[in-house]
């Protein structure tokens, strides 16, 4: 059966909440060296695990973990807008979004207030993960949450903490996701 894995971005220069947070922010080094770990751990798996291939989110930490693994594939990864970070809904101020993503964790899909319908959001996020057979995804925190609760039939938000640069692992069995592991956890400061 064919794999995919989505990789939680590396640790971020800037994060939620932080003065002068950069809108679009790189790796700082932690997510760096988190990055080419990522990249030694997958190049590692037995072949038919192995990724020949890689996509990523469109925002920058997820490129720039990406790169590692990209650039010792040689390849030029595939930008995979779907699996982008969680659209806020249009009304909230930057500053308003850890606490909206706080409440939302603390709920199902379908609960969250917003200009969006966000357990379709979800679904759409695991069916654009289950077309990349054979590809490592750099993804986000929600984003990977997203996958594995479709993935698990569970209306949850908040299936598990995903550490920066973990990996979480699926298998595509007639075209949808089917969780085969999950990455290692980690505490996140929004929750």
């Amino acid at each position: 059966m064919p794999f995919v894995h989505m990789i939680r971005h590396g640790k971020p220069r800037s994060g939620w909440g932080d003065a002068g947070a950069e809108p679009d922010p790189g790796l700082d080094e932690e997510g760096w060296a988190q990055a080419r770990a990522a990249a030694d751990s997958l190049l590692a798996l037995p072949v038919g695990l192995r990724p020949t291939g890689v996509a990523t989110s469109p925002l920058q930490r997820c490129r720039d973990t990406a790169e590692p693994l990209a650039q010792r594939l040689g390849l030029t990864p595939l930008v995979e807008p779907a699996v982008a970070e969680i659209p806020t809904p249009a009304a909230l101020t930057a500053a308003q979004r850890p606490g909206w993503l706080k409440a939302a964790f603390e709920g199902r899909w379908a609960d969250i207030p917003g200009d969006l319908d966000y357990g379709r959001w979800a679904q759409d996020v695991a069916a654009a993960a289950a077309l990349h057979p054979g590809v490592a995804i750099f993804s986000h925190f929600v984003a990977i949450n997203a996958a594995v609760s479709v993935a698990c039939n569970d209306a949850r938000v908040r299936q598990f903490e995903p550490g920066h640069a973990s990996i979480t692992t699926f298998e595509i069995v007639e075209g949808r996701l089917v969780l085969v592991e999950a990455g290692k956890t980690a505490q996140t400061r929004i929750l």
